[in-house]
């Protein structure tokens, strides 16, 4: 009895039509698709680190260096009198307005895109559902200059405001609004009640989304149960919807508050002479020459979307994005 031995034949390649390097290359990327997700995420990582993360770094670094009174040359030694200059009082003071007009842009942001939010959650249907988000990303499709520069010819005292008022005898309300020596100024358009204005209507639009995306996750029978239990709207309202929405609200403030935190243009344009963080590094980088100081200045918002994240993550907020 004779055993014929039988050979196995080779497994087929997985393109049998190529050959060479770039055959054996497609059955490595495909028998290790992993392989093929680091190489092409390589080059925009190796981009986004060194332009992004390095330039972050460049900052951080400069600000621990200080400026020569004398010679205004930059002394690369190790220091923390840049951050002690930082703390001085008129720096607090720009610091301090940055981030109450921020919190105050976001806060009234929130409480419009609420209304709008929940309707387009729990009404808008078919066409109606389409022209809400045409309506809402409309603005966003236009220049942000050219919306700035709309605002302040709206605002300023010859504008279509002013006129609307006197036509409703109420300038006297404006005017005595414009006396007010933290919110006033010689008109809307060079006030911080305008640049106000004008930052939540840039940022709303990212408050409302979020704010919606949020509510069209909440089961209407939620509110349906809370009004059969006898709850009151406002009752259904605290316990029911805001706390489901909540993450939402957060996740927009994040977009409102962050952009309020570095916008350099609006207050630029539409403000007073009360300069805010972005205007003091505009300032310090071109007009003085103080490089580490502007660098010292850019680090505070940072710091302080750093926390803002953190404890955005721990709501939940990075969900309803």
């Amino acid at each position: 009895m004779t055993l014929t031995a039988t050979h196995a034949k080779p497994a087929p390649a997985i393109l049998p039509g190529s050959g060479g390097v770039r055959g054996a290359l497609s059955d490595l990327f495909w028998r290790k698709p992993k392989l093929l997700l680091l190489l092409m995420l390589l080059p925009p990582v190796l981009w986004l680190g060194i332009v992004y993360v390095g330039s972050l770094f460049a900052l951080l670094l400069q600000s621990f260096f200080s400026i020569d009174e004398f010679s205004g040359l930059i002394n690369r030694q190790f220091t923390l009198k840049t951050y002690g200059d930082l703390l001085q009082a008129a720096n607090l003071d720009i610091i301090l307005r940055t981030v109450t007009m921020a919190a105050l842009v976001t806060l009234a942001s929130a409480t419009i895109a609420f209304p709008i939010a929940y309707y387009a959650a729990r009404y808008a249907r078919g066409r109606w559902k389409a022209l809400f988000y045409l309506g809402v990303m409309l603005p966003l499709w236009s220049s942000y200059l050219v919306k700035i520069y709309a605002w302040k010819l709206i605002l300023a005292k010859e504008g279509i405001l002013t006129w609307l008022l006197a036509k409703l005898h109420l300038l006297w309300l404006l005017d005595g609004w414009l006396s007010l020596p933290v919110v006033g100024g010689n008109s809307l358009s060079v006030s911080s009640t305008g640049t106000f204005i004008v930052f939540v209507y840039v940022w709303l639009p990212f408050m409302i989304l979020p704010v919606q995306a949020a509510l069209e996750r909440v089961p209407g029978n939620l509110v349906e149960a809370s009004s059969d239990l006898g709850a009151s709207p406002g009752q259904t309202f605290r316990n029911v919807l805001f706390p489901l929405a909540l993450p939402g609200i957060v996740a927009g403030s994040i977009f409102t508050f962050s952009l309020t935190l570095g916008d350099y243009i609006i207050p630029q344009i539409i403000g007073t002479s009360r300069l805010f963080i972005g205007q003091a590094v505009y300032s310090q980088q071109g007009t003085a020459g103080n490089i580490p100081l502007a660098a010292a200045f850019t680090v505070v918002p940072i710091v302080i979307m750093g926390f803002y994240l953190w404890g955005a993550k721990r709501m939940g907020a990075f969900d309803a994005l």
